[in-house]
């Protein structure tokens, strides 16, 4: 029998920054806590994933991220905010998502859907093109079967169309539609979905007293304008395998005086948790088109305290979002508790590579080893001339 070996201790080999480490959800786990978020994209066909979206969410993968989460996908055809956006109505729709899935896994990331009805605010421009919603007149022009629709006949703006509202009949059959959704996003190999109830649209709309005034149990009451998010969420989660994280994302503030706040936000977030929700995404504003620029401050991390609070007061997990630019100040927003993940979504446009250039700034990678080996060798060698023409020099 071998003794053990006697002298000084072993030092003790320091922990990784906690944006580096890695997050244990039901039964994945992500490799580091940074997320990249959801962009619209309006770049499908008929709903269906294109080679832009492989291109587009495969180099994230490439850079580090630990998960990659797709554009708002619309669970019906007239859920769509923009008519070239993701869909999952259909099965038609999951191969191009399980293609996307296989090359993000093969590159040692994780896949999310973000899964969307977006109510009174289908149908709009491509950002690029104005970003507008479009007319009652275009979309009868286009032949689409749509249907702009919410829990009251209350326009998210001017520039919308007055929404027809929903049946309990047609209530039930949204719920359905999110939870086919997810068994196709099941099948198309996803390892998280989100559930959008943010930003104005559908479930967000039941949530605030402006734009639902119901009288029946999908209205009046916190609780009731609750009801269709909590009622989703729970079915959802019980069609969505056990072991697979359930995200949502809230506008923790929707940015209308009087409307929805912190305290509903609470509120939800624990009523959520309870029927099995894993993580809230907290957001802001989006309820109108007035809201985007109201009430809710802008600025470097301006929404980091929503995450910090929902966090604190329930014990569930949060993502913190909104402005983060930087290796130190997203570490930070971990390390001192204020958030389990941190998604950042312009600055991945910006920089694919974000993750991969965040761990060399926190001091925990050599060279370029965080890297794919395809480019790692390249960039190493590229590196080592430069440091020999320093020294020449």
């Amino acid at each position: 029998m071998s003794r053990p070996e006697t002298g000084a201790p072993a030092e003790a080999v320091a922990a990784p920054p906690a944006l580096l480490q890695p997050l244990s959800l039901r039964g994945v786990t992500l490799k580091n806590r940074m997320v990249v978020s959801p962009m619209c994209q309006h770049s499908a066909v008929d709903g269906i994933a294109q080679d832009w979206h492989l291109v587009h969410y495969g180099k994230f993968a490439l850079g580090g991220a630990a998960l990659v989460l797709t554009e708002s996908t619309a669970v019906t055809s007239d859920s769509r905010v923009g008519f070239a956006d993701l869909g999952i109505w259909d099965d038609d729709h999951i191969p191009g998502l399980r293609r996307i899935a296989d090359f993000i896994h093969a590159n040692g990331a994780l896949f999310g859907i973000q899964l969307a009805h977006a109510g009174r605010k289908a149908f709009s421009e491509p950002l690029w093109e104005g970003g507008r919603p479009l007319s009652v007149e275009a979309l009868d022009a286009s032949g689409l079967d749509w249907c702009r629709v919410g829990p009251s006949a209350i326009a998210a703006s001017p520039e919308w169309s007055v929404p027809d509202v929903l049946t309990l009949e047609a209530i039930s059959e949204i719920k359905e539609a999110f939870v086919q959704a997810a068994r196709r996003a099941d099948a198309a190999g996803a390892d998280v979905i989100e559930l959008h109830f943010g930003h104005g649209y559908l479930l967000a709309s039941f949530l605030s007293p402006h734009s639902n005034k119901r009288s029946d149990a999908y209205g009046g009451s916190l609780e009731n304008r609750m009801r269709l998010a909590v009622e989703t969420a729970r079915e959802v989660r019980a069609a969505w395998p056990e072991d697979k994280p359930l995200f949502a994302r809230l506008s923790c503030l929707d940015g209308a005086e009087g409307g929805w706040d912190m305290e509903d936000s609470v509120a939800l977030a624990e009523a959520l948790k309870e029927v099995g929700v894993d993580v809230v995404d907290c957001s802001s504003g989006g309820l109108s088109e007035a809201t985007r620029r109201s009430n809710v401050p802008r600025g470097i991390g301006f929404q980091v305290p929503f995450a910090e609070e929902v966090r604190a007061r329930t014990g569930i997990a949060t993502q913190a979002v909104g402005i983060i630019l930087t290796p130190e100040q997203a570490d930070a927003v971990v390390a001192e508790g204020r958030a389990d993940l941190v998604a950042l979504g312009r600055e991945m446009l910006r920089t694919p590579y974000w993750p991969a250039e965040a761990a060399r700034a926190l001091g925990c990678a050599e060279s370029f080893e965080p890297w794919p080996l395809q480019h790692r060798e390249w960039l190493a060698k590229r590196q080592g001339a430069l440091e020999r023409l320093d020294k020449a020099d």
